[in-house]
């Protein structure tokens, strides 16, 4: 006590100095080691008694002294407050630039200048004081306490010799953190002069930030510092270098996270933050800065954003970003889910190609150069996305006009490049021309199809067997027997080289009919050859129904006879199409009809369990048309049984389980080429053939050869009903039934197949494949039409 006692007395006695003492509880806030922030009561009033304090004048200064006392603790998270969340002083000064931006924008409040310009505006917005307490990111927290509150719980000793004695103390002190390289430490004395003095020197802020830039932003730990005191030059009205501003924007941003920090520091909203700041101070930000935070952006997954700032950079700036910039933004793009979907931002790409132009790139030349091949990439990946046919080629054509310079890629060109250059862009080339062919196909134009597969080709792109099968059918389909001939050749060669499937039989089948049509005898035998090398088989079920076709067109009943003969001793069971023929040589233009014979084959098919389809009965009731009564009895007797047939086949429809399952999809749908070979539903040939067979019934009873109500009961009762059946609403529903099968069964056979869509096996293929099947019989119908 006695010491004390002197120590007040000594205290007191000083003339130049003046003491003040107050005792408040206060709050200070420090971070935890889980990244939020507590409060900690501090109080000086646990003792009411005096503290010895050292008076030693190169220390003396503002002295703090304060006994801690521990309250309750506040946990706050560190993330941003969502718009719905009531804010406050707190959650404001935690909100990055971005967030801040947004916050503003909901409050259709400016969204420009710096950090603490937005976030002073977004407290005045939400009524809240402006005083401003941070943690920084780089684990030094801010002077949280302002001037007044010092002073109200410290004894403050003041030189009233110099008043500005501690102002210059505390700039020697910074000075010396600076010329050690304590950036940490200079930072620290910084904010303590910022929040004691009002102004500062420019000198003392630029070689803070110097230190702070050394060593890339010191690994870019230094990226909040070297941004707020940015900030603070501005505020101040301080220039800021070129050099300098954009050195600080491009080192603040790394490449191991999506947000381009560096191992948790900097990143894109600083970086920003950082332009605003320089953008204020009417400092020119370089294009290479652009193009880092352009790919910065593109890489988060701020599609958008980075596209708005390629237009700035092209419309407003009038600069010209590198391709790579724009490649790495498109590519961005078509990678980039939008949220909550599988949809990607392939529908910003075209406007990234626009900028490209607009920048002063030529789209036909910039396949020359790896970054130009890698854009025209995106834009081929994102026609594909958006099923943009049309884009996707041009693009292609566009590459292929560049030079190639590199000496490594001679004899390829630049769309041959552009296709191969990763695996998406190859995958999207080759779907962009399958649909082209597809959809070529669909609308009969033969030349385009062709054309589109020379360029797959050309293009290194591997055709599967059904683009194959697509364009070799087409040209079958308009009689194209030569084109036909050697594409599929072509696909032997292919094959052979281990570039393609070999082609199913099916395929021949179909060339050499259309070469029989033409009358190429040279060519059925050049395929006929090649089906049987590559197939390795001397004959088949398509050999022998090419001969009866033959036959059946000279009306050679006998010799079809004897090929069906020859192909059930050779062990090759005569289908459907086989017997269909044999039946068409009984019905010739120039011969006369054998409706005996024909009616024979049918009930020989049906013994070798071989269901005849409509066009068989078609075929049976052609050959019946020869003017006289038997023959129209023979008919009606036909006609009976094709309607037990047609009632059966109802009945299966109905209970498609009865139906045999190799007939059948999984889903009960059945597959398309069995309806097109085993449907007996009546046709409108079957209705035209019924009628004019009617007609000679009652042409037979108006000769007297047949009682008219005996024929009208009897003779003309299944004929008239086989006429009348065509457009009844069972019918109807069973033909949507069928082609609801062919739709089931295209979805059923893309997905086992893992297809990307259900266009290969499209329906114009398939029943060209059946009408070329049918050459024979449908010169039949025709002749019976006419």
């Amino acid at each position: 006590m006695v010491l004390l006692s002197s120590l007040v007395l000594i205290l007191s006695s000083l003339s130049k100095t003046s003491l003040a003492w107050t005792s408040p509880s206060y709050k200070l806030r420090s971070p935890a080691i889980d990244g939020t922030v507590h409060s900690t009561a501090f109080s000086s009033s646990s003792s009411s008694s005096s503290f010895p304090f050292a008076t030693n004048r190169r220390q003396s200064g503002l002295l703090r002294v304060a006994a801690a006392i521990p309250d309750t603790s506040v946990s706050e998270g560190s993330s941003a407050a969502s718009t719905t969340t009531a804010l406050t002083v707190d959650i404001i000064s935690k909100l990055r630039f971005r967030e801040l931006q947004t916050e503003l924008a909901h409050r259709n409040l400016d969204t420009t200048g710096t950090t603490s310009q937005l976030r002073t505006r977004l407290r005045q917005a939400e009524g809240l004081t402006p005083e401003e307490c941070v943690v920084s990111e780089d684990d030094m927290a801010d002077e949280c306490v302002d001037e007044p509150k010092l002073n109200s719980i410290s004894v403050s000793f003041v030189d009233q010799s110099d008043p500005d004695y501690e102002r210059k103390e505390l700039l020697l002190a910074l000075d010396e953190k600076v010329r050690v390289g304590h950036w940490k430490a200079a930072v620290r004395k910084l904010k303590q002069y910022t929040r004691r003095f009002p102004s500062i020197p420019e000198s003392t802020l630029n070689s803070v930030l110097t230190v702070c830039m050394d060593n890339r932003l010191q690994g870019a730990r230094a990226s909040e510092p070297v941004r707020k005191i940015l900030e603070l030059m501005v505020e101040l009205q301080y220039p800021i270098s070129e050099k300098v501003g954009n050195y600080c924007v491009k080192n603040c941003l790394g490449f191991e996270s999506p947000h381009s920090t560096h191992q948790g520091f900097g990143g894109i909203d600083t970086a920003l933050a950082m332009m605003a700041a320089l953008d204020q101070a009417l400092t020119p930000v370089q294009l290479e800065t652009y193009d880092k935070v352009c790919c910065a952006l593109a890489k988060e997954g701020s599609i958008e954003s980075a596209v708005k700032l390629l237009r700035t950079i092209v419309n407003d700036k009038s600069e010209t970003p590198s391709l790579g910039t724009f490649a790495s933004v498109a590519y961005a793009a078509v990678n980039t889910k939008v949220d909550g979907s599988n949809a990607t931002f392939a529908e910003q790409v075209p406007a990234i190609l626009g900028l490209a132009k607009a920048a002063g790139y030529d789209l036909d030349n910039i396949a020359s150069i790896e970054d130009g091949r890698n854009l025209l990439a995106a834009g081929v990946i994102a026609s594909e996305q958006m099923q943009n046919i049309g884009l996707g080629l041009r693009l292609l054509t566009a590459a292929s006009k560049a030079s190639v310079v590199d000496p490594d890629d001679q004899g390829r060109g630049g769309d041959v490049l552009v296709s191969s250059s990763s695996s998406m862009a190859q995958r999207a080339a080759t779907l962009i021309h399958k649909r082209a062919i597809n959809r070529a196909v669909e609308d009969q134009q033969w030349k385009l199809a062709v054309k589109l597969l020379e360029l797959m080709l050309e293009r290194k792109l591997r055709p599967s067997s059904w683009i194959w099968r697509n364009v070799v059918t087409c040209c079958a389909k308009a009689e194209k027997s030569k084109k036909a001939s050697s594409l599929l050749l072509e696909w032997v060669a292919a094959a052979e080289r281990g570039n393609a499937d070999k082609p199913p039989l099916s395929v021949f089948n179909t060339v050499m009919n259309v070469c029989e049509i033409c009358n190429e005898q040279d060519l059925t035998l050049e395929v006929l050859d090649s089906m049987k090398k590559t197939h390795d088989t001397e004959g088949n079920i398509i050999t022998f129904n090419i001969a009866l076709k033959r036959l059946a067109k000279q009306g050679n009943s006998a010799a079809c006879e004897g090929i069906i003969l020859s192909m059930l001793t050779e062990g090759v069971e005569p289908t459907v199409v086989s017997y269909t023929t044999a039946i068409a040589s009984c019905v010739n233009k120039e011969g006369e009809k054998r409706p005996a014979l024909a009616y024979e084959w049918l009930k020989r098919m049906r013994s070798r369990l071989v269901n005849p389809n409509v066009l068989t009965y078609n075929t049976v009731l052609a050959s019946c048309e020869d003017g006289s009564l038997e023959s129209a009895v023979l008919a009606s007797k036909v006609a009976s049984e094709m309607l037990a047939d047609v009632e059966k086949q109802l009945a299966n429809t109905a209970n498609p389980q009865q139906e045999p399952s190799s007939t059948m999809t999984t889903n009960g749908a059945f597959k398309s080429k069995n309806i097109d070979m085993t449907n007996v539903i009546p046709n409108s040939i079957t209705k035209s053939l019924a009628k004019r067979l009617v007609k000679q019934v009652d042409d037979a009873v108006a000769r007297g050869e047949m009682d008219a109500r005996v024929a009208e009961e009897t003779v003309k009762k299944s004929l008239n009903a086989l006429a009348e059946y065509v457009n009844c609403t069972t019918t109807e529903c069973f033909l949507e039934q069928i082609e609801s099968g062919r739709q089931l069964e295209k979805g059923a056979d893309a997905v086992g197949a893992g297809s990307d869509d259900d266009e290969d096996e499209i329906d114009v293929t398939s029943r060209d494949e059946f009408e070329l099947e049918y050459t024979a019989v449908s010169d039949v119908h025709r002749i019976a039409e006419v």
